[in-house]
């Protein structure tokens, strides 16, 4: 071990005895941002930055262990990257599929997918479904595999289920229109029945959500990493979580 490792070491431990853990967040959000970036600086390829990123998802998920998260999202893949040239998708694609397929395999973590799974290819979707399945009884935490996911395609997806779920029961518009309010809306969405993230993360200096949790964020604190995922270190997360400790939630008051 060198002396970078060392005092990274003693840092690492400094921060984690200076956080309160009464006021460690319940749900982490995460936007797993700067793979292709990080490929380009390393001069390697595309798929092999989309490899290295889900290699860091294990580790990442034993540090929120550790702190007691309950619920952890990640952001792998939007509506809009399906757009990509079958060249770039195919490759990630296959890599989310063996992730989520690994993921389930440690019998760790209960998986849930987030989505429009109908937007993905059949073995994607089969392949998100079946972690989910594995996973139903494992009692460490809920992590939320966000792919295919679009902040806008989510509210809209909640509120066509809304309304089938009320047309199924005879329920008339202008009876729903009289009633409906925020909560009947959160009752549908992909994360219905979790608490809303009280820390949102991403990587790679971009200071933007686009879209990573439009509903759920109202009251969300943000924390922006210069990293890329991959590079995405423990004492990054840490400070991440000191940011979040320092700060005084008034939860739009």
């Amino acid at each position: 071990m060198g002396v970078r490792d060392l005092v990274y070491g003693v840092y690492e431990r400094q921060l984690m005895s200076s956080l309160n853990r009464d006021r460690t967040p319940r749900h982490v959000g995460v936007i797993l941002d700067g793979n292709r970036r990080w490929a380009a600086v390393q001069g390697s390829s595309t798929a092999h930055g989309h490899k290295a990123g889900a290699d860091k998802i294990t580790e990442f998920l034993t540090w929120c262990e550790e702190v007691d998260v309950e619920v952890v999202t990640l952001w792998l893949l939007s509506t809009d990257n399906l757009t990509r040239a079958q060249g770039e998708l195919e490759p990630l694609l296959a890599i989310i599929e063996q992730t989520v397929t690994d993921l389930a395999g440690t019998g760790r973590w209960k998986i849930h997918p987030v989505g429009a799974l109908d937007l993905l290819p059949t073995h994607t979707a089969a392949a998100l479904k079946k972690a989910q399945s594995d996973t139903q009884n494992a009692e460490g935490l809920m992590v939320n595999i966000a792919v295919g996911y679009g902040g806008r395609r989510e509210v809209v997806d909640a509120v066509r289920s809304l309304l089938a779920d009320h047309a199924s029961k005879g329920t008339t518009l202008d009876d729903l229109a009289a009633v409906l309010d925020v909560d009947h809306i959160a009752e549908h969405l992909y994360t219905a029945g979790q608490p809303d993230p009280d820390l949102l993360i991403r990587t790679s200096g971009e200071q933007r959500l686009s879209g990573f949790l439009l509903w759920q964020s109202a009251h969300s604190e943000f924390y922006f990493c210069e990293a890329y995922w991959p590079d995405f270190r423990k004492v990054d997360f840490l400070r991440a979580l000191r940011s979040y400790d320092a700060r005084g939630r008034r939860f739009g008051s």
